[in-house]
């Protein structure tokens, strides 16, 4: 991955990243405001010898400057804090008063800084000049050669500790931001790691490879369809209109030797928006004027009749059956579309799709109409689409963005090809509409829409060209999808 890919994940995976990097900060507000604050109060001693002469003080600095390193150790130990315990009458260990103890050697020099830290800034203070003052006592004991009432070296306080008016711990510009940059780098790294797990198709280009199919088209992403899926109201210029025409444009070009041309429109799975498309597709198909025909094959979970407020009593399974004739199971859809329902729900729909009468069927259609569109059920589940493909002049697969997998892709053109049918396209759906992209994506990029439509200009009052602005509708990744 270079550059431009982690950018790339970036954007998809941004709410991610924006999870972890809140998720973060606000541990460590919380575990910021829980914690009790610290006060750090510091005493200095100076460690030297008795010694006048030059020479006898520059071997007392050398010698100052051995012993306040071991003196370090000595300030935090529990003789110390025993001591100060006792001077104090302190209702703690000295263990406990020990852990509280920080001593540090300035570099190069006879100086011991000691540190007291308590939630109690007068109560540090004070631990903090009983540490220095007892460790000087300490010091003269240790240091006082056996017969000799002088020691020979000496700890002497030389700044007391001062109460400390702010709080060492804990500090929230701190926390937060280091819990920022933490969960920054987390959210970043469970995006990557996220997408490169991920199975699902997001590219044309990625589907095309797949499946050896070319693309007819992409679909942009609309939170309206799920409450308005069929284009006849939206406005002329809307996005999701004109990627249906350019699916319709592509559409023609295939088998152009053939005047009367029958198309499968399926899926891998359930949710992918197969039937839809189907409508919409053969909608704007009709809206060209041609004579157009909507077969409703998904026998399982019809939607056609639903979508196009259709009666679905009487249809496909009905003249299947024999109960009526074709001509009179045919019903008008908008825009001079003409649909077949699938009748009543069977409890056979694979023997009749594969049945002598669902083939004398099809050929019938094709004498009688341009194009004739047949919504079947997914591949993957069931068989009834893979049936009806090798009767057709091919099979266009319906893939969600984002949702359908490449193994149930190649599972769906295996499905098709084992059954001796052909697929003639892909219709990638429910793209995303925002972000940079290269038009309504045929073939193109990553199929992202513009998320706008190419409107006309509207001539103002006075005169001057005032460009028409749609509005953008926002990604909403929660609406579910309808088959």
């Amino acid at each position: 991955m270079d550059l431009r890919d982690y950018l790339k994940v970036l954007r998809r995976r941004w709410r991610l990243v924006v999870a972890c990097l809140l998720l973060a900060v606000a541990a460590a507000s919380l575990l910021t405001l829980r914690t009790t604050p610290q006060y750090t109060s510091t005493t200095q001693l100076f460690v030297s010898t008795p010694q006048s002469e030059s020479a006898d003080a520059y071997q007392g600095g050398l010698f100052s400057q051995q012993r306040v390193t071991s003196y370090a150790d000595l300030v935090s130990g529990e003789e110390v804090a025993g001591r100060v315990v006792d001077a104090l009458d302190l209702d703690v260990s000295s263990q406990e008063l020990s852990s509280q103890v920080e001593a540090t050697v300035v570099p190069e020099t006879v100086l011991l800084s000691v540190s007291v830290t308590d939630p109690d800034p007068e109560r540090a203070r004070l631990l903090a000049d009983t540490v220095a003052v007892e460790f000087a006592g300490f010091v003269a004991e240790l240091e006082t050669p056996p017969g000799r009432s002088a020691a020979a070296i000496k700890a002497t306080v030389v700044d007391p500790a001062v109460v400390a008016t702010t709080p060492t711990t804990p500090q929230p510009v701190r926390n937060v931001g280091l819990a920022a940059v933490l969960g920054l780098l987390v959210g970043v790294g469970a995006a990557v790691l996220r997408d490169t797990l991920d199975q699902s198709v997001r590219s044309p280009e990625e589907l095309t490879t797949m499946t050896d199919a070319p693309m007819i088209g992409t679909i942009p992403f609309d939170s309206a369809a799920v409450k308005e899926p069929l284009i006849t109201t939206l406005g002329s210029h809307a996005p999701r209109l004109e990627a249906f025409r350019v699916m319709r444009t592509n559409l023609q070009f295939i088998s152009v030797d053939s005047d009367n041309k029958v198309f499968v429109i399926t899926s891998a799975v359930l949710g992918e928006g197969k039937t839809t498309t189907a409508c919409n597709m053969a909608i704007t198909l009709a809206q060209s004027g041609q004579r157009v025909l909507l077969v409703e094959a998904d026998l399982r979970r019809p939607r056609v009749g639903d979508y196009l407020r259709l009666e679905s009593a009487v249809g496909l399974t009905t003249v299947l059956i024999g109960r009526v004739e074709l001509q009179d199971a045919f019903q008008r859809g908008p825009d001079g579309l003409t649909v077949l329902t699938s009748g009543a729900i069977p409890p056979n729909p694979s023997e009749l799709l594969q049945s002598s009468a669902m083939s004398d069927a099809i050929k019938q259609l094709r004498e009688q109409f341009d194009i004739v569109l047949i919504d079947a059920p997914p591949l993957l589940p069931v068989t009834d689409a893979a049936l009806l493909s090798p009767q057709a002049d091919g099979a266009v697969l319906v893939v969600r963005h984002g949702h359908t997998t490449r193994d149930q892709v190649r599972g769906s053109v295996q499905r098709l090809a084992a059954a001796g049918g052909r697929q003639i396209g892909n219709v990638l759906n429910r793209t995303p509409s925002s972000g940079r992209g290269y038009g309504y994506g045929y073939g193109y990029g990553y199929g992202y829409g513009y998320g706008y439509g190419y409107a006309p200009e509207l001539a103002a009052k006075d005169g001057s060209v005032e460009r028409k602005r749609p509005r953008l509708r926002q990604r909403d990744t929660k609406v579910s999808a309808r088959s």
